[in-house]
């Protein structure tokens, strides 16, 4: 059994040790996440807290498959959500705001990315277009643009060189671009 499994059985019995070991397991992941996003050490600790008590609150009735990728949603979600609250009219997290930059030309239509990225329909066909990406690639594509890691983290992460990594993410923005006009979401 897994650290995760074992970490999920503890949390569906509302034993009070998983809070500490979830901590102790996601606190590093949470906030690095989370300042990718805020740019602010100050808010990102604050937002792995509330990840971390929005854990305890919601495993069970929530039982994720990967206790990893809930958390890394929780924190995502939650970050971007005080990032939206916290300015309305500047971006504060350069991650953020550099990723969306890099891919609005992509998702080109009339409305903002933002809003694109929001709908179920393009969130199916996201979906569809990265279970059918080589591994590596789905790998460097959403360390990008879902972790909103830097190019160069990802590219040590690879075993790659920056450039290369640049290409891989160009190159599957161009697909991505074209898959989305075929489906009709652009």
């Amino acid at each position: 059994m897994t650290e995760d499994e074992k970490l999920l059985r503890l949390l569906l019995k509302h034993d009070e040790s998983a809070l500490a070991k979830a901590e102790q397991r996601y606190r590093r992941l949470c906030i690095t996440m989370a300042f990718r996003i805020l740019g602010d050490r100050q808010d990102a600790e604050e937002c792995a807290n509330d990840v971390l008590m929005k854990l305890w609150e919601t495993v069970p009735p929530a039982e994720p498959r990967s206790l990893t990728a809930y958390v890394s949603g929780l924190t995502r979600n939650h970050a971007l959500n005080m990032l939206t609250a916290k300015t309305a009219s500047k971006r504060g997290g350069k991650q953020y705001a550099a990723a969306l930059d890099e891919l609005s030309p992509y998702l080109a239509s009339d409305g903002n990315p933002e809003d694109m990225l929001s709908t179920i329909a393009l969130q199916e066909a996201l979906n569809r277009f990265l279970r059918a990406l080589p591994k590596e690639t789905r790998m460097i594509f959403l360390a990008r643009y879902y972790a909103m890691q830097p190019i160069r983290e990802i590219a040590a992460e690879h075993a790659s060189t920056v450039g290369r990594v640049k290409m891989i993410l160009k190159r599957t923005k161009e697909k991505l671009r074209a898959f989305l006009k075929e489906e009709g979401l652009i």
